[in-house]
């Protein structure tokens, strides 16, 4: 195979190896796919131009850069239609869950303690565990205080899972309160029509 020379086969190659991974990719993992380094400044552009002609192209699938890399996703206002198709439901998660995450993303780094101060009810051990185990938060430290309590914050997962490249992409908290309301709403309605 010939070595690629050509702005036309690197953004080919780059395409590809986005289109093949099993997860987002870095800038500097995708200078390794050439023989000779072509830079970051030249990675990016390429990665602008295959963004830009799949989003001219309206498919149903975009490149996004991620917190954790670049990736190819599937587009919002396609997803309700791919999610027919799957077996198993996405995990429901109550409303302390939800609470607590949120209270996690928008004051990191918090203790248990501090979660329990804003919710204003004790947080269950299980709820901690459940957002540990989605790989959403991570223990980043402990405070200087007596018992050394753990020091929470969301991690990498949490933000390429919503979609975000760093927290600052974070809604407005009073976007949140609406959502919850409509969440709240909806299985009111969902629970009546069983």
């Amino acid at each position: 195979m010939q070595p690629a020379t050509t702005p036309e086969a690197w953004l080919r190659i780059v395409e590809a190896a986005l289109l093949a991974a099993t997860g987002p990719l870095t800038v500097a993992e995708l200078r390794r796919l050439f023989d000779e380094d072509p830079g970051p400044d030249l990675v990016r552009r390429l990665l602008d131009e295959l963004r830009a002609e799949w989003f001219d192209a309206a498919r149903g699938v975009e490149l996004v850069q991620l917190a954790s890399g670049w990736r190819f996703q599937t587009r919002a206002e396609v997803q309700v239609y791919l999610d027919r198709l799957k077996e198993e439901r996405p995990p429901r998660y109550s409303r302390a869950v939800m609470e607590t995450l949120a209270i996690i993303a928008y004051r990191q780094p918090v203790t248990r303690g501090d979660i329990e101060d804003i919710r204003g009810v004790a947080v269950s051990p299980n709820i901690l565990k459940t957002l540990e185990s989605r790989g959403w938060i991570d223990v980043v430290g402990h405070r200087d205080t007596p018992g050394r309590p753990a020091l929470f914050a969301t991690t990498r997962r949490f933000l390429d899972d919503m979609g975000l490249r760093s927290l600052t992409e974070l809604p407005a908290l009073t976007e949140i309160e609406k959502i919850m309301d409509l969440v709240e709403v909806a299985e009111i309605q969902e629970k009546n029509a069983e």
